[in-house]
């Protein structure tokens, strides 16, 4: 894999919308969460043409959203890249992207939801990049989010402690207080212990295997287009699926993982993680479980692979931070998940 380089207090960290204009629309989100990734991470943040445009501008200018990812591949003063927030529609930007320009300088990128669709496809072109929070969703939020949060960032993105031992957090909320009133900027909604942790549906032995994932939604709009992974890709991987606001239910759910198994994908892959569902009460829940059962296990007869569900990342908060492409270590038996190298080279 092609690993960025480490990232480190004073690093020049650049901001892009590939998918929706909503800094244009909620200005104060926005430069709270750049005023935390300055004074809370250390980091030197610039903004790309894309960052403040509204909305209309930006869907009808896929090209200009991709141009903002060309030049910072191509800025060597630049040493990564974090989206405003997700959308719907970053699909449109792919064909526009220099892939060779981007394979030839590998850099941070991170973001979550409709980032999907880029971060998957520049890890099929060699490069390891990152799920994980965006400006306005998880760093404008860091302040109300427990130190944990904070600490877990650092970690990743700062530090350099490998094999690193990914950890339920104490508590968790489905999202934030409208981004509209000022007086509760930054603030969560309520929050909800975690007191079982994560739960593995099944597995029994330890096993490794590579990250790769996103949004289950999002990767629907890449299925069947040239930005969808050949058929020898899936080898030992470890797939990562989560759900966004829009709340599919379980059986919708259902509809998509069934086609990973119609492509013969959970006969290759080592394990299986879900992030916690946005927004389910516990009987969704339950029958979410029940859902992924019978279809990885009942219908494809994967049963030996590990299934998490519950894990921390995606659409609630706090979030941990997934590097697709570097290996983890899924370990049934004590319920342990460990990201067993570093995703920056130096």
């Amino acid at each position: 894999m092609l690993k960025p380089t480490r990232l480190q207090p004073g690093s020049k960290i650049a901001i892009l919308s590939p998918s929706n204009g909503l800094p244009f629309l909620f200005p104060g989100i926005y430069e709270l969460g750049i005023r935390n990734l300055q004074d809370i991470l250390g980091f030197e943040v610039v903004e790309m043409p894309s960052a403040r445009m509204s909305p209309t501008q930006l869907y009808n200018q896929p090209q200009l959203r991709a141009d903002d990812f060309n030049q910072c591949f191509k800025d060597d003063t630049i040493a990564g890249i974090i989206t405003s927030i997700g959308g719907y529609e970053s699909i449109r930007i792919l064909p526009y992207l220099d892939k060779e320009l981007i394979s030839a300088n590998p850099k941070f990128v991170m973001g979550f939801s409709d980032a999907t669709t880029f971060l998957t496809y520049f890890n099929q072109l060699g490069l390891v990049t990152f799920y994980g929070p965006s400006v306005m969703a998880g760093f404008a939020q860091m302040q109300s989010l427990p130190p944990e949060y904070t600490e877990h960032l650092k970690a990743i993105l700062l530090g350099d402690q490998y094999p690193y031992a990914y950890a339920p957090y104490a508590n968790w909320t489905n999202g934030y207080k409208d981004w509209g009133i000022e007086e509760t900027l930054g603030e969560c909604l309520p929050f909800h212990a975690n007191e079982t942790g994560w739960t593995y549906l099944q597995g029994e032995s330890p096993v490794e295997g590579r990250l790769w994932g996103g949004c289950i939604e999002v990767l629907e709009f890449m299925k069947a287009t040239a930005y969808w992974p050949s058929p020898w890709f899936w080898e030992d991987k470890i797939l990562f699926f989560e759900t966004s606001e829009e709340k599919p239910t379980p059986m919708q759910v259902g509809y998509m993982l069934r086609n990973y198994g119609m492509q013969g994908i959970f006969s290759k892959i080592k394990g299986v993680i879900f992030g916690r569902a946005k927004d389910y009460n516990e009987e969704e829940k339950l029958t979410l479980n029940e859902t992924i059962l019978s279809i990885i296990h009942g219908e494809f007869g994967a049963k030996h692979i590990p299934v998490i569900v519950d894990f921390d990342f995606g659409h609630t908060d706090p979030k941990l931070i997934l590097p697709l492409g570097c290996i983890v270590e899924l370990k049934p038996a004590t319920k342990q998940v460990i990201l067993l190298e570093s995703p920056f080279c130096a």
